[in-house]
């Protein structure tokens, strides 16, 4: 086969390049009975259990791929008799292929995902040495712990030219609980080697199992500068990552990718752990990249307050007032008492001209001047206060904002400078910078940092204001926004954001920031926040894999560390329906349809988010409820093509329907939202409203029992010639309930004493038998009753939980049987009863149609009669009131 060149100019490894590192030939499949094929799978992947095998002496990494090279190069050690050692040799070719890759580009990440992600304190050639040397001690360890025999390594060979090197290992695979001890073949390509940065491609192939022949697992080994160290040395970052390359198609794809990523995942979690003991890993702290090292900032020297002054009072205007008031002192000083005339009288001396008095108004008015200025000069000192050095309290993401400088910061007014001061605002809170007086282009070099928050933020509003407004109120001078999930946060780290409105628009002012956002929690931040938004929603939220996260990020261009919580299909209801699905993540919320090549994509904040309606099922909602998304007006606008209408305030509404689990889609989105909108008084208050209005449930507002999700169906309904409460007589467990239960085919019936749960909220159970005569259902029932009484306090709601016990699949369904009794107000003694029944199904069967037909069938007769029966006990006056 043709050797193609591996060290293109090109940033990414292009797919025939890989395909020539691998060999055309594949086996057959060979059957396998194991229960689990993923789990196989996975441990496959990962090696040996620990009581399995006895421990061998060398092991490859746990990778899954074989090619096949062909080359008649030197090798490392193919000579015996040289006495030169292998790992000179190994350096020597490095060297040689070293200056043939000279300026070519290390490629990207394999997409399957990265395995590990860590810097060390180590320089890379030798790393590089410490991983693919023929005799690395990393290689040993890891092959004692996942039990590899029979290890057969052929000597590394320069291939193209010189310009790639290349090994193939033969070993056997550890046996797992699921599958015997399997033969690997694995080679192993340098891609780039140019003694700073090196990248190594391994493929590995184990035609032995299951599918073995139809893949193959491409893992990419990087090795390249690390961050820079407070001391001399060097370090090194590595970063691991894999595929897998279907030689063939199979439906078997997605079982076998999934046991291959959780296989490998654990594996190198172990390989990790390994190396770290050969090598310290840098931790954060220690880069150069740290945070505390980027904000080192000048020292700004500190003015005193005569220094201040003088600068502040430094102006045409002051300095003629000035003027003019000691030219004054010195003609009082000089000149003599006039005499007293016309209406003066002694104490009191009146201008004798019109130019006196106008010179008196002139200085009373700069002497009116001087004062005001000097007031609010020392107004501004003593609320000159700032946030600068003000160390983050709390565990959780830490926002930390250098503000360095300002550039073009115009007045409020034509004449003069200003006197700015900047108020930065983060999910309700803020940080207030120092006042810069009479300054066009002020330095600040000051650090803010915000108190942890638990949730990421997603903007930050940075305002500029006048300290030297009208009535001594600060006027704006500008404003910005910076936006986290549409920005990157490396390019953050320094950066000039323009100022908005008519004073900074005119002058094209902007300011100097340096913006960092970091996580103290570490890896378990999703965990904690999935696990606090569980307790919101009431429902189990999944994790989702790191796929599936990449792909969210890339479908709507966001930043690494949001992450996917639900998706739900929906229709998105414009002019015409389009069908699509609802993503929800920790910040935004999004849509995303592609309907024969034309696609559909939006997204914006929760905090964008105005209201959220929920819209009981009509005939314009195409008999399901809906959902109604408003925006605070001006917010979201590039979403705009996405929204049904805009209303007189200029909101922009979005309507979603046709949702598969509304009430899952609908309580999701609204406690994400009540979790990013409201501020803690607002959640105190809401959280009591909503347990104040608990007991009013009415039948849009789901089921007591946790049966929200069910679909339901209307299988009795009529209306009865008595009052609800002689009805409800048959839920009290009274004679008259066992003696209906009886005749309806319940043997054995027996029920418990209701008893309260919550306000206005009873719960009892209940049991029996089927009489085989009477249905054609055999076996023991149990049920969970509860009731509670409609808002308007004119009858009931009955909600019953049933579990089947002896009968056929009946572990894979529980019903879900509700109760409607409510007096008529157009009959004095008259009521209406309506029972809808749901089914809750458990488990998988392929009888699921059969089984609900049957069910629906007997549960409705079963009824008609329950009620029937309640009717004749009436005609034959047995009333129990």
């Amino acid at each position: 086969m043709r050797e193609a060149p591996l060290c293109t100019s090109g940033g990414k490894i292009d797919s025939s390049s890989l395909m020539d590192l691998e060999e055309t030939r594949a086996t057959k499949e060979n059957k396998s009975n194991t229960t689990s094929f993923v789990e196989l799978l996975s441990q496959m992947f990962r090696g040996k259990n620990a009581e399995s095998v006895p421990l061998a002496e060398n092991r490859d990494l746990d990778s899954l791929e074989q090619s096949e090279g062909t080359s008649t190069k030197a090798d490392v050690c193919a000579d015996s008799a040289d006495n030169v050692p292998c790992e000179n040799k190994f350096e020597e070719l490095l060297e040689t292929m070293a200056s043939k890759c000279l300026g070519s580009d290390m490629p990207g990440h394999l997409p399957g995902g990265i395995l590990l992600d860590q810097s060390y304190a180590i320089a890379p050639g030798d790393l590089n040495s410490l991983l693919f040397s023929p005799d690395s001690n990393v290689r040993k360890s890891f092959a004692e712990l996942q039990g590899t025999t029979d290890l057969q390594r052929e000597p590394w060979r320069l291939l193209n030219g010189e310009s790639s090197l290349k090994r193939v290992l033969t070993y056997t695979k550890a046996a797992t609980k699921l599958i015997k001890s399997v033969r690997a073949t694995e080679e192993q390509t340098y891609l780039n080697a140019d003694g700073k940065q090196f990248a190594v491609l391994a493929s590995v192939s184990i035609p032995d199992v299951p599918c073995g022949s139809y893949f193959k697992t491409e893992i990419l080994y990087l090795i390249k500068p690390g961050p820079q160290l407070p001391s001399a040395n060097q370090s090194s970052h590595l970063i691991i990552s894999w595929r897998l390359n279907f030689l063939q198609s199979t439906m078997m794809k997605g079982m076998i990718e999934s046991g291959a990523k959780q296989g490998l995942t654990e594996s190198f979690a172990q390989f990790a752990d390994i190396l770290s003991k050969h090598v310290k890993p840098v931790a954060l702290d220690d880069s150069s990249c740290s945070i505390e090292k980027n904000l080192v900032l000048p020292e700004i020297k500190r003015e005193s307050s005569l220094g201040l002054a003088f600068q502040f009072l430094r102006n045409f205007t002051v300095l003629l007032s000035l003027f003019v008031g000691l030219y004054v002192c010195a003609h009082i000083l000089i000149a003599k008492p006039g005499t007293v005339q016309g209406l003066e009288f002694v104490g009191l001396d009146l201008p004798d001209s019109f130019t006196e008095l106008l010179v008196s108004a002139v200085l009373t008015l700069q002497g009116q001047y001087v004062l005001e200025v000097i007031g609010r000069f020392l107004r501004a000192r003593k609320h000159n206060g700032s946030d600068h050095g003000v160390k983050a309290q709390g565990d959780g993401w830490l926002l930390t904002v250098a503000l360095i400088e300002g550039s073009n910061i115009g007045g409020a007014y034509s004449c003069g400078f200003s006197d700015p001061y900047v108020v930065f605002t983060c999910n309700g809170k803020t940080k207030t910078s120092t006042i810069k007086f009479q300054a066009a282009n002020p330095v600040w070099n000051e650090i803010y940092e915000f108190d942890a928050m638990d949730d990421p933020p997603s903007r930050m509003e940075v305002a500029v204001y006048d300290f030297d407004g009208p009535l001594d109120e600060a006027i704006s001078l500008g404003h910005a926004e910076v936006n986290f999930v549409k920005s990157n946060l490396s390019k953050l780290a320094d950066i000039w954001i323009p100022l908005q409105g008519k004073f900074a628009q005119a002058c094209q002012s902007k300011l100097r920031l340096r913006i960092f956002l970091s996580n103290s929690r570490g890896n378990g931040v999703v965990t904690d926040y999935l696990t606090k938004m569980e307790k919101e929603v009431g429902k189990k939220i999944n994790l989702r894999s790191p796929q599936t996260n990449s792909a969210f990020q890339k479908l709507f261009g966001l930043p690494q560390e949001e992450f996917l919580i639900n998706d739900f299909s929906c229709h998105l209801k414009r002019k015409m329906p389009l069908q699509g699905r609802l993503f929800l993540s920790s910040r935004i919320i999004g849509f995303y349809t592609n309907i024969f090549g034309h696609k559909t994509k939006f997204f914006f904040l929760w905090d964008d988010i105005d209201d959220i309606q929920v819209i009981p099922p009509s005939l314009a909602n195409v008999g399901s409820p809906s959902m109604i998304i408003v925006l605070w007006q001006g917010r979201g606008m590039d979403a705009k093509h996405g929204a049904k209408e805009i209303d007189q305030d200029g909101r922009l509404k979005f309507h979603f329907q046709s949702f598969v689990s509304f009430n899952v889609a609908s309580r999701t989105t609204m406690a994400l939202w009540k979790a990013r909108s409201l501020s803690p008084e607002q959640k105190v208050q809401l959280v009591e409203e909503e347990s104040e209005a608990k007991h009013f449930q009415s039948e849009e507002s789901g089921s007591c029992l946790g049966f929200e999700d069910v679909k339901t169906f209307e299988i009795y309904a009529d209306g009865l010639p008595m009052a609800a409460s002689f009805v409800m007589n048959i839920f009290e467990g009274g004679p008259l309930e066992q003696k209906i239960m009886q005749k309806v085919g319940c043997l054995d019936y027996s029920a418990t004493q209701w008893q309260p749960v919550k306000l206005d909220v009873w719960q009892r159970r209940i049991g029996y038998k089927f009489d085989g005569n009477l249905s054609r259902f055999e076996g023991e029932v149990t049920s969970t009753q509860q009731k509670y009484p409609l808002p308007n306090r004119n009858g009931w709601i009955v909600e019953e939980v049933v579990s089947l016990q002896d009968l056929l699949l009946g572990d894979c369904f529980s019903l879900l049987l509700k109760y409607r009794i409510e007096d008529l107000p157009s009959v004095s003694k008259g009521c209406s009863v309506q029972a809808s029944l749901g089914i809750a199904w458990l488990k998988s069967t392929k009888h699921r149609k059969k089984i609900t037909k049957n069910i629906i069938t007997d549960t409705s007769l079963r009824l008609k009669e329950i009620f029937s029966q309640v009717e004749k006990e009436l005609q034959d006056g047995n009333q129990i009131l």
